[in-house]
């Protein structure tokens, strides 16, 4: 009886070792993949200058964060590739395959030359490395947005939605911040504009190497893995022979269509606060490096802890009225926070505008995570929640050169960011509205 007590001890540690392991490694390879992409955001000013030259510095940092948002749209193209890998495949290969090529990407961009070296090639280099790069960061997400949430029990699974998309993002940040104060201290004036930028590009490698490291000892997703089972056993032959081809037929198209209402709104309200707070310190603000590096670095901690805080609300409260709560603050706060962040001379009074803009971004779609997995069955969820998270976010990520280009000069950002913020709050709002209630989806299908 003994022997049986301690055997059973033994498989519920196996168990939650496995269950940690899951959480952890989806949670880094979302923040590896998002660290390589918040790189550009930090030395957007220095790359306009040398990649995007031009006398009007308003359509240079546009033309940054746009060659930023063609990496956003090549997203829903890695989503069918991997998505549909991770479908047949497994979560875990995929995410390996997916962290390294982005890693490998982000590193190759510290090797190009610059406008002054060899002209308009340039410009077309960076361009079509960033096509590369965004590839691989869609199928980044295809896998680590389902491996967390499938691995854990149903009452933690809207805290790990939190945690991994809006904490993964904040833990991102949080790295890209203490590499740039690093490289800003190594590099200080005149020499970050040589070397500094091109250090932070070169710490891809390490995401790749950590990527590999945890991810080959990870195990597959429980929930994959018994439906993996049953097909070996000929018990789920009616399954469609392409997950895509099943995505994209008439039961699923208009599920697809609704989810894009939340995640365009999610991931515009992402990208116009933490992904432009740095320019808005810089040009703003104009707030001196090593102080932007340190109230960024704060900020990705509130994020972390706001996005899993938000997570979970969505299993207390349910998907749905979270995100209607979530929609109604973003509506109000947004538009007051940066009129008031641009009005303030204090650095304190700056850090709180900012940790603030920064939680209430990533607590806004925090939840939408576990809400796509339970809009979709296992057999096509990687798929389904890849294509709906990376074409809304793409879209969204677009808004920042959208902005960039309205604010004719640094003054005009802050009324601008504000109106652009209230409105894809509104669209989100309608989304939140509009779908239904999918708390439980995901366990009852299991």
């Amino acid at each position: 009886m003994e022997e049986v007590l301690q055997d059973e001890a033994l498989l519920k540690a196996d168990s939650g070792r496995h269950v940690a392991a899951a959480v952890i490694a989806s949670c880094l390879g979302w923040a590896l993949d998002l660290f390589d992409l918040f790189v550009i955001l930090f030395v957007a000013p220095v790359i306009g200058r040398l990649f995007f030259p031009s006398s009007d510095s308003m359509m240079s940092l546009a033309a940054v964060y746009a060659s930023f948002a063609v990496t956003l749209l090549m997203r829903p193209l890695g989503s069918a590739i991997f998505g549909s890998f991770a479908d047949r495949h497994g979560r875990k290969r995929a995410m390996i395959v997916s962290v390294v090529g982005v890693g490998l990407s982000t590193a190759a961009f510290g090797l190009l030359p610059t406008v002054v070296q060899v002209g308009v090639v340039a410009p077309i280099l960076f361009l079509l490395l960033r096509l590369v790069q965004g590839v691989f960061v869609g199928g980044v997400v295809a896998s680590t947005h389902t491996i967390g949430t499938e691995t854990v029990s149903p009452k933690y699974q809207g805290a790990v939605s939190g945690f991994v998309g809006g904490g993964g993002a904040g833990l991102g940040a949080l790295l890209a911040s203490l590499v740039y104060l690093a490289a800003s201290s190594a590099f200080p004036g005149a020499q970050f504009e040589v070397w500094g930028w091109r250090v932070m590009f070169f710490a891809g490698i390490v995401s790749s190497v950590l990527g590999v490291f945890v991810f080959s000892r990870l195990e597959e997703s429980p929930v994959w893995a018994a439906l993996a089972a049953q097909k070996r056993a000929g018990a789920a032959r009616s399954q469609a022979a392409s997950p895509l081809r099943t995505l994209f037929s008439k039961q699923y198209r208009s599920i697809l269509f609704v989810n894009l209402l939340l995640t365009i709104g999610g991931g515009s309200g992402y990208y116009l606060t933490s992904g432009y707070l740095p320019t808005f310190l810089k040009v703003v603000n104009r707030t001196p490096n090593g102080e932007a590096g340190l109230i960024l670095l704060i900020s990705s901690v509130a994020v972390i802890v706001a996005s899993t805080a938000a997570g979970h609300l969505s299993t207390l409260i349910g998907r749905k009225r979270c995100f209607i709560w979530l929609g109604v603050v973003r509506l109000v706060a947004f538009p007051v926070l940066f009129i008031a962040m641009a009005q303030a001379h204090d650095t304190f009074a700056v850090a709180i505008y900012a940790v603030l803009l920064s939680a209430l971004g990533s607590a806004g779609y925090a939840p939408i995570l576990i809400f796509l997995n339970e809009r979709f069955p296992t057999s096509i969820r990687a798929s389904g929640t890849g294509l709906s998270w990376n074409i809304g976010f793409a879209i969204g990520g677009m808004m920042p050169t959208v902005v960039s280009m309205l604010a004719h000069t640094p003054a005009h950002l802050p009324v601008v960011l504000a109106s652009a913020l209230a409105a894809i709050s509104v669209l989100f709002l309608v989304g939140a509205f509009v779908v239904p209630e999918t708390k439980g989806r995901l366990a009852q299908e299991a």
